[in-house]
């Protein structure tokens, strides 16, 4: 199914609103003010995800949080950033100096945590706006190249649904990518959706 221009917009409101309430839930979390904005959404094969991120990470080691989601649309989530940055965005949020012999022990926890924030927000903004119930896994943090955290799971068939999330805390800016995946029927399934969405109210909204 290829996706229109008011899809594509609809479908880049739907994660905003995700975005936008995890930001609201990491505020609480720390000291300093968090923003995440989503500059960018593109809907791309398996194989142009990977050539889209291996590019710019070449065969850099991710940090990435994934976790898996059934009901009306299914396949996996994740959360991904470069480890470097990952390390510093857990170093601000816990106040461990980074390269600290205790940053590891926290980094997973902590990182897992974030994950699960932002991912539950952008799925949870996709139920709840679309009326669709939606359950999901535990989050797992893994540590490996693009190639194993995209390809190896995933066939040519899948749809990515990829957006590129900036971080911004007292000045510094962090990016990363919130990578969502949705097998070929599923991810039908999320435009039918939104396609209905917009035929009642004529657009997405919160």
């Amino acid at each position: 199914m290829d996706v229109t221009a008011d899809e594509l917009d609809a479908l880049q409101e739907l994660i905003n609103i995700g975005v936008g309430r995890a930001a609201s839930l990491l505020n609480e979390m720390v000291d300093s003010h968090i923003r995440l904005e989503i500059p960018l959404v593109k809907v791309l094969s398996a194989a142009e995800a990977y050539h889209e991120l291996g590019s710019r990470f070449q065969d850099d080691s991710l940090a990435s949080v994934k976790l898996n989601f059934t009901g009306a649309f299914y396949g996996t989530a994740g959360l991904v950033f470069p480890t470097e940055s990952a390390s510093t965005l857990v170093a601000i949020l816990t106040g461990e100096e980074p390269g600290s012999d205790d940053l590891d022990a926290v980094k997973i926890g902590t990182l897992s945590e974030i994950g699960n924030i932002v991912i539950n927000g952008v799925m949870g903004s996709i139920g709840n706006v679309l009326k669709q119930h939606i359950q999901y896994t535990l989050p797992v943090y893994l540590e490996d190249t693009i190639n194993n955290l995209l390809l190896s799971t995933h066939g040519s068939e899948s749809k990515i649904l990829l957006a590129q999330a900036q971080f911004t805390i007292e000045q510094l800016e962090l990016m990363g990518d919130i990578i969502l995946i949705f097998e070929v029927r599923a991810f039908d399934a999320l435009i039918n959706a939104i396609d209905e969405e917009i035929a009642v109210y004529g657009e997405i909204s919160s």
